[in-house]
């Protein structure tokens, strides 16, 4: 049987659609360059959302593009309410989310333990 879905997940979810299509189709601010929006978490009553996203051009860019949603928070909202009809619009909250960069990071350790350990291994055979 297939597990069903919280209204307040399918609300996120539409949210987070939602947004990643605005903020690539129809925001002009230059320093919201290349992000992706990885979750939305949603209050209870629906009043606040934390907006998580990751940026692709690293860690560095981060605050620019924190303060670029931020002062697009407004723009964004409205439009949000324009395509999301539901009885009260959540205030957004962007919060940048290092679980990618730090799972690649991962990724690439154990990467080079396993090649470390290889080569020690071929040594010992020797």
């Amino acid at each position: 049987m297939p597990k069903e879905f919280s209204r307040g997940q399918r609300i996120a979810e539409q949210i987070r659609r939602e947004l990643a299509e605005l903020i690539r189709l129809e925001l002009k601010d230059p320093r919201v360059g290349f992000i992706s929006l990885t979750d939305i978490e949603l209050t209870p009553d629906y009043a606040h959302a934390k907006v998580f996203f990751t940026a692709l051009q690293g860690a560095e860019a981060v605050p620019g593009i924190l303060e670029g949603l931020q002062r697009a928070g407004g723009f964004l909202r409205r439009k949000l309410g324009q395509r999301i009809r539901i009885h009260t619009l959540p205030e957004l909250h962007f919060q940048y989310d290092p679980s990618l960069e730090e799972g690649s990071r991962l990724s690439q350790l154990i990467d080079q333990t396993v090649r470390e350990d290889e080569a020690r291994a071929r040594e010992t055979d020797e």
